[in-house]
């Protein structure tokens, strides 16, 4: 039996716990490097060019969401499809799954980026750049929206080798590419004094690298899993099935790219550019511990993913369990760094004494109800991996728009900038509260057919 084949019976048959922690281990360790990346970005460009450049990079923070949003409509839906079908032991659709993601990675990367390019300043203003703020946002996004569809590319592949059994190598590729990226920052900034637009170079070069790594993995034919040049063609009954997956981290990231421009025009009308350079701050903690809570999501969701398939509900469910045990002890380690430690994680960005006192507020509230978050994020990431796509969709946007963007456009006008502040903490509870009922609903709704069963 090939080692692919091997790896996706595992999925029905291992402990729980231990599969969990198979494929969650390589999954974290991935996510905080990943995090870690961005972080060590906006370390070198805080300290090597300068406050007002973290602000800059905070404006093209929707640009990242978008972009985003797309790689996960595809990598996301490519990956949940497959483990189904894994599951399903239907590899000839496996391997049709695998050549649609690189194309519709390649053929949606060159189309955002190209797009974005056209319009980029005009977008850019009106995703909250200020005359001093838009000259480093400006160059840190050329570089970046040129290298699009390699970014694309990158990430959609390692969340398949994630889902065919190789979390192991998707954890060595990330880990790879942040410390690519962490010895060519200060090379890029410092010793070629390229500024804000080294730290894109980096960015780009080191995702370059990895997709060769990622590529040359794919293309051995005696692996199970491999490209099969035949199959690279869009065939829409399968790009419908990764659609109706990917929707849902779509619509997450999309709202998230439209919450942040509504975030970062309200923040400079009560805050000035150093208040969006606080959220900017504040939001690479945060994204650390997202990371590390979205890599529990993502160990769980081949497990999830396989077990609903081969309708071995009991297991499906105990990995949920686990996982939702797993995001809140991460995301109480989150709280208790942003409530205790936030001037010491400041400093690591700025030595300006404003952005930092600014960025120590912004954390405290960013992160005030992290401690029921967790299960939150977890919650709607299994309606994802099951192929429940609009739960997931729903719970994704109950956050963001539903809830977040009506409290900032009003509270602000009672509180001022703290209004801002106060609306993030008081979505998460709302949000998290709506999660728990969705949950409780569909175990009721499932432990009744079953036992009609």
């Amino acid at each position: 039996m090939s080692n692919n084949k091997q790896a996706a019976l595992e999925l029905g048959t291992k402990p729980v716990g231990q599969l969990l922690l198979q494929y969650a281990l390589p999954a974290i360790v991935a996510m905080v490097a990943s995090s870690l990346y961005n972080m060590v970005d906006s370390i070198f460009i805080g300290q090597g060019v300068g406050a007002m450049a973290i602000s800059g990079l905070a404006i093209t923070f929707p640009f990242m969401n978008l972009s985003a949003a797309f790689g996960a409509a595809i990598g996301v839906g490519s990956a949940a499809f497959l483990s189904v079908k894994l599951g399903q032991r239907d590899y000839e659709i496996a391997n049709r799954i695998l050549g649609n993601c690189v194309m519709l990675n390649i053929i949606i990367g060159i189309a955002f980026g190209g797009l974005s390019l056209l319009f980029l300043d005009p977008v850019l203003r009106f995703f909250g750049a200020s005359d001093a703020t838009l000259p480093y946002a400006h160059e840190y996004m050329v570089i970046i929206l040129l290298g699009n569809a390699i970014t694309h590319l990158y990430f959609g592949l390692n969340a398949v080798l994630r889902s065919a059994g190789k979390p192991r190598t998707a954890m060595y590729i990330t880990i790879f590419t942040v410390v690519v990226n962490a010895i060519l920052d200060p090379l890029f900034i410092y010793t070629l004094r390229l500024g804000i637009r080294g730290a894109a170079y980096a960015t780009i070069l080191s995702q370059m690298l990895a997709l060769a790594w990622q590529w040359r993995l794919f293309s051995d034919r005696r692996q199970f899993l491999h490209f099969n040049y035949s199959k690279f063609r869009v065939e829409m009954p399968i790009v419908r099935n990764i659609i109706s997956i990917g929707i849902s981290p779509f619509a997450m990231n999309a709202c998230a790219c439209l919450v942040v421009i509504f975030i970062n025009n309200s923040l400079m009308q009560y805050g000035g550019d150093m208040a969006v350079g606080a959220y900017g701050i504040s939001n690479r903690l945060c994204f650390v511990f997202v990371m590390v809570t979205m890599g529990v999501c993502q160990g769980m969701q081949p497990i999830a993913g396989y077990n609903y398939g081969a309708q071995n509900y009991n297991r499906m469910f105990e990995v949920l369990r686990l996982a939702v045990f797993a995001g809140t002890a991460v995301c109480a380690v989150g709280f208790f760094i942003a409530m205790f430690l936030p001037w010491q994680c400041a400093r690591l960005f700025t030595t300006d004494a404003e952005l930092i006192s600014k960025s120590v507020v912004a954390m405290r509230y960013n992160m005030a109800l992290f401690l029921i978050i967790g299960a939150q994020m977890v919650i709607t990431n299994f309606f994802q991996s099951i192929g429940k796509a609009k739960v997931s969709i729903f719970l994704s946007l109950s956050r963001q728009m539903l809830i977040l963007v009506p409290l900032i456009a009003v509270l602000p006008r009672f509180l001022a900038l703290d209004g801002i502040w106060l609306s993030l903490p008081l979505s998460d509870g709302i949000a998290a509260i709506m999660a728990y009922v969705m949950l409780w609903i569909y175990v009721r709704k499932f432990n009744g057919i079953r036992n009609k069963d």
